[in-house]
């Protein structure tokens, strides 16, 4: 199946700094940018034709693959001043690069790629930005068995907060910390139909227009993970990655070995 990432946002809670001019998915996770691992998460399953929908920082991406450094990543063998590669990263990835515009909500720029997926009864989409270890191949046979409209991953609110109840006088009668609440929320990570088109209005949201129509119909399916999630949404939350990959805690890299028992 072919992969959509959405990767022209601003991202202003990771960058912070308005005049920072690197787009959240090149922040790097390790020495790789996270858009990176994103792609490498689905190449893992076999899915190595990507849509890039590109808007803000649109250059720095473009760079990236154009001037792509193999030798970060892989093995590798010097002879006589010539490089041998052990291995390859993206020798096999095919990648369109789209211009969807800059202010471009997620359901315009899925709009904007959508003759790219036209040969796909299903498709993936993403919003380039998060890492999971979640079974992609269990996701999306789940989907097409059910001939779902669409399905998105769900998971538990990742929130350190704590709900309140409280009366109409103010008496606070309890404290729940989010996590705790049986709630799920979008995770980011879907599978999508062509129906989706029919119901994104121009400049409209994914979820909201396409997903919220989905679910009205009973055609949404909620593929509930357990498992690893992670957002990078936030400099802290790219830096906890960060951290976490120096540290050799890695459960979204699927495609590494498993250690030897």
């Amino acid at each position: 199946m072919k992969v959509v990432l959405f990767c022209g946002g601003y991202g202003m809670r990771m960058r912070g700094d308005a005049a920072d001019p690197v787009p959240k998915p090149m922040q790097l996770v390790g020495p790789r940018p996270l858009l990176w691992h994103v792609m490498r998460y689905y190449a893992h399953f076999g899915h190595t034709e990507f849509i890039l929908c590109l808007g803000y920082g649109a250059a720095h991406i473009k760079n990236f693959f154009l001037t792509y450094q193999e030798a970060m990543s892989n093995d590798f063998v010097i002879h006589g001043g010539r490089v041998q590669l052990l291995g390859s990263d993206i020798s096999d990835w095919t990648i369109t690069f789209v211009d969807t515009g800059v202010e471009s909500a997620i359901g315009e720029r899925l709009r904007r790629v959508r003759e790219h997926v036209a040969d796909q009864p299903y498709f993936l989409a993403n919003y380039a930005d998060v890492l999971t270890d979640a079974p992609l191949d269990e996701m999306i046979d789940k989907c097409v068995a059910a001939q779902a409209g669409a399905s998105m991953m769900i998971v538990p609110p990742q929130s350190s907060f704590h709900c309140v109840d409280v009366t109409a006088t103010g008496a606070v009668e309890r404290i729940t910390p989010v996590a705790q609440l049986p709630i799920w929320e979008n995770g980011g990570y879907f599978v999508l139909s062509q129906e989706v088109f029919d119901l994104l209005p121009p400049g409209g949201d994914l979820v909201e227009d396409a997903c919220g129509a989905l679910a009205a119909q009973g055609r949404l399916v909620g593929y509930q993970h357990l498992g690893f999630w992670k957002p990078a949404d936030t400099f802290k939350e790219r830096a906890d990655l960060d951290a976490a990959y120096h540290a050799g805690r890695r459960p979204w890299m699927v495609w590494e070995p498993s250690p030897a028992c």
